[in-house]
């Protein structure tokens, strides 16, 4: 499978370019092509200049067009009009490339990747129900409800992605290799669900700001917090030890996504990497987030460029070193 999108998945996958350079050519491809398709998906649903039923249109219409349940060539030059960014404009324009990409792909590569992205615009659709935007007239900040609605956010976004990627990687890479694969495939979906819970943390400042909580209210309401008031001086305390509870929840997916790593064949140096890679800066993040205050919150923590490439040289380090690439997770 031939991939003709190197320089839109360059200018629009920002850090996780990274990982799907390192990719071995088996499943690189694939990943690439699924990954721009949700990043469109994704662009259009925050495209908030747009009303919102119109997104939600545009969002169904696409989905269709990768399930092959609609023969019409997507129209998103309004959508690709309004965008700020030239990466996510070129997007838009080559959506209908990309579908075409899919519709050539090898039969079970092609339903893999339409599987993953049914989920994941289900759930785009589903976030934008739930939360619409200020430009749609709301001033209120709406938040999840409970627990369970988090987990199922996370999965539809992101542990959907660890479902596929090791589906990919079984059916290309190792598939002769015994291994658990009910654990294995378990493991891989809280990997998922742990990357995006640290961004759902670390973006809870801007998030708020947008008229959006994912924090539950189940959560909130015993805690003597409300949305509104979440990060205001006088609630610190409150709010950091319910949000340190979470960062324990996303450290925990991530640990699972560590023992996910070290199942992968050690041959299969590449994956590990690119496994690895998100897993070590995810965890340098939460360490960032729990030794944070509520104004260092609010400043966007991040983890720096310089951390990224260090993470990135002592993890290829390692790799000769099983010792110290066990402990890179310390």
């Amino acid at each position: 499978m031939t991939f003709p999108f190197q320089d839109l998945l360059r200018g629009t996958s920002r850090s996780f370019y990274l990982t799907l350079r390192v990719l071995p050519g088996g499943v690189r491809p694939q990943i690439s092509l699924a990954y721009l398709l949700a990043r469109t998906a994704d662009t259009i649903a925050d495209t908030e200049i747009v009303p919102l039923e119109q997104r939600l249109d545009a969002l169904r219409g696409l989905r269709q067009r990768i399930l092959g349940e609609r023969s019409t060539p997507l129209q998103l030059r309004e959508f690709a009009e309004r965008q700020g960014s030239s990466a996510e404009k070129l997007l838009l324009e080559r959506a209908e490339d990309a579908v075409a990409a899919l519709q050539s792909s090898p039969a079970a590569d092609r339903q893999l990747i339409q599987e993953v992205l049914n989920v994941i615009t289900s759930g785009q659709e589903l976030d934008l129900k739930r939360f619409p935007s200020k430009a749609a007239g709301r001033s209120e900040i709406v938040a999840l409800q409970t627990d369970a609605e988090l987990d199922e956010y996370t999965y539809l976004v992101a542990g959907c992605v660890g479902e596929f990627w090791t589906k990919l990687s079984r059916a290309h890479l190792f598939p002769r290799v015994r291994m658990d694969d009910q654990q294995f495939m378990a493991d891989g979906v809280r990997f998922g669900k742990g990357l995006q819970l640290v961004n759902v943390l670390r973006d809870l400042p801007v998030d708020l700001q947008n008229g959006r909580c994912y924090l539950p209210m189940e959560q909130l309401r015993p805690a003597g917090l409300l949305p509104a008031s979440l990060l205001a001086p006088g609630n610190e305390a409150k709010f950091l030890a319910l949000y340190r509870g979470y960062l324990d929840v996303a450290e925990a997916h991530l640990r699972a996504g560590w023992r996910y790593t070290n199942a992968v064949p050690y041959s299969q140096f590449r994956v590990r990497l690119a496994c690895a890679w998100p897993i070590l800066i995810g965890a340098r993040t939460i360490a960032k987030l729990r030794a944070a205050s509520v104004a260092d919150l609010q400043k966007h923590v991040k983890v720096s460029r310089a951390e990224v490439r260090g993470i990135m040289a002592r993890s290829a380090l390692a790799l000769a070193l099983p010792f110290v690439w066990r402990r890179l997770l310390a």
